[in-house]
């Protein structure tokens, strides 16, 4: 599984969301999100942006970018 999906089931949990609720807040579906968590498809570059925002992370967290401190990996 890559990195994406690891971080963002991580967050989704920590925030106590359900893929649903997480669908709801970007208007998607429960199956995308479903499939990002698995890594059986990605999210468009407007969808990280929203993402993102929805979850109070930054992108480069997100894609593996960087750490939970914000250091450049």
């Amino acid at each position: 599984m890559d990195i994406f999906a690891i971080r963002l089931k991580e967050i989704r949990n920590e925030l106590k969301l359900t893929q649903k609720q997480l669908a709801e807040a970007l208007n998607t579906t429960d199956d995308s999100v479903f499939s990002w968590e698995n890594g059986r498809s990605q999210p468009s570059i407007e969808m990280i942006r929203l993402l993102c925002k929805t979850l109070e992370v930054t992108s480069d967290y997100l894609l593996g970018l960087e750490d939970e401190a914000g250091t450049k990996i």
